[in-house]
């Protein structure tokens, strides 16, 4: 799985490294729920796609399989060149040794860090705010001297309306301490925050790692929408949560098509966020209703609900240069 996750993606070529890149916002059209087609066989095309992208993960999971062979030093040397890609520095496979010792070892797979943005824009700042985003977010995540990934970026269409979320991916806390540090040395960063600050009302960033069961998609397009569903866990019962949801995500999987799960560490603490991806709303619905069919799933409500303290639900639709959409 974990070389499914670098799946070569297309970006604009017109993307230049952060650290060299002029802070120009590009033309980027604000997403809106209406532009998602609504139709029996738009639903099925969605569903074709997303076999398909399951398949190409499928096909290079056993390409990296055959790739891992031992048996000559060749192949010796491949594999210590591609482990060196997907963990990172020297740095960030120490520390990921040392997490594995810890508590975060028994939820997470403990390889990356996630980061999970909301920023509450001001109404009549939306364009500028999707004009500035839309032309750092990709040079940044695309720049190969910082340590991370975009995952995606979003824009609520229910929930809190003008609030857009994105979601990174960092090699480990080392690779966030890394990226951060190389953005606060350019001016660039500096006058993108200034620009940023003019826009928004309010933003929060939590630190958070993805259940083990479940590992974050790889860049894709499917279409269709999102739901980003968020719940506030009792406090010390998030180790329970995971054990009756990594049987409960067999059932759900079987019918929804799941994004990513993950558990903040820093900042909203025992909270978990869930990103499904649906061709529209009819489906999300349908998909729900089917999800009590399948065995299972209702033992997983019953034993989940009475952990929870609280719990929200976002419909999101994907940015245009969002990696995930």
């Amino acid at each position: 799985m974990l070389l499914s996750r670098r799946l070569p993606h297309q970006l604009p070529s017109l993307l230049r490294q952060f650290s060299v890149s002029a802070i120009v916002p590009s033309v980027h059209k604000v997403p809106f729920i209406g532009d998602i087609i609504h139709s029996d066989s738009s639903t099925t095309d969605f569903k074709t796609r997303v076999s398909a992208f399951h398949k190409q993960l499928s096909d290079a999971k056993k390409s990296k399989l055959k790739a891992t062979d031992h048996s000559s030093p060749e192949n010796a040397q491949r594999t210590g060149i591609v482990k060196s890609i997907l963990y990172g520095s020297k740095e960030g496979q120490k520390e990921e040794a040392e997490m594995e010792q810890s508590y975060s070892k028994v939820m997470a797979r403990g390889k990356y860090v996630h980061a999970i943005e909301f920023h509450q824009v001001k109404p009549d700042k939306v364009e500028d705010y999707v004009g500035l985003v839309g032309e750092v977010y990709p040079a940044i995540a695309t720049d190969k001297g910082n340590d991370c990934h975009l995952v995606g970026s979003w824009k609520t269409e229910v929930g809190e309306c003008d609030t857009f979320v994105h979601i990174w991916e960092y090699q480990g806390y080392a690779g966030y301490h890394k990226t951060f540090s190389r953005l606060a040395t350019t001016s660039l960063f500096a006058e993108f925050q200034s620009s940023l600050a003019k826009t928004i009302r309010s933003r929060r960033t939590d630190l958070m790692q993805e259940f083990s069961f479940w590992p974050t998609s790889p860049p894709r397009s499917l279409g269709g929408i999102f739901e980003l569903r968020t719940y506030t866990v009792l406090p010390g019962r998030l180790l329970e949560w995971e054990t009756h949801w990594r049987s409960g995500i067999r059932a759900r999987k079987n019918v929804m098509e799941g994004v990513g799960a993950w558990f903040c560490q820093v900042g909203s603490l025992n909270t978990v966020h869930h990103l499904w991806q649906f061709a529209d709303l009819r489906e999300r619905q349908v998909a729900r209703e089917q999800s009590w069919g399948e065995r299972g799933w209702s033992d997983t409500v019953h034993k989940t609900v009475p952990l929870i303290k609280k719990m929200e639900s976002r419909i999101l639709v994907p940015m245009s240069w969002s990696p995930v959409r």
